[in-house]
């Protein structure tokens, strides 16, 4: 098991943005878990190329995932999802580790 994968749709969907942004193949996504929200933790995930020293890097379906060593210990095994239906739209983690989530998906609680 991968510390963090990204299915399909959002590897889709994060090339769709990267590219409106004119961002080139140096990009990756960045993923981090901060204190905050209703549930005690919240994901944070943006475009970067810029690698620090202690990062941890995750190869999967050829996109490049970052994190760094704090809050691979909250992903493991995370799924980064995109989702386009009626309930919702955008990008979502399916964490096995999250012992609840908030109403809005934004944060989690282990």
């Amino acid at each position: 098991m991968l510390a963090l994968s990204i299915s399909e749709k959002a590897k889709e969907k994060a090339l769709e943005l990267m590219k409106a942004d004119q961002l080139d193949d140096s990009y990756f996504i960045r993923i981090s878990v901060l204190a905050g929200g209703c549930s005690g933790l919240t994901y944070k995930m943006n475009f970067d190329n810029q690698l620090k020293e202690d990062d941890e890097v995750v190869i999967d379906k050829g996109m490049k995932l970052v994190t760094d060593p704090a809050s691979v210990l909250y992903l493991y095994g995370t799924t980064l999802d995109f989702s386009d239906g009626l309930n919702g739209k955008g990008f979502h983690f399916v964490n096995p580790n999250a012992s609840r989530t908030c109403g809005c998906g934004e944060s989690f609680a282990l």
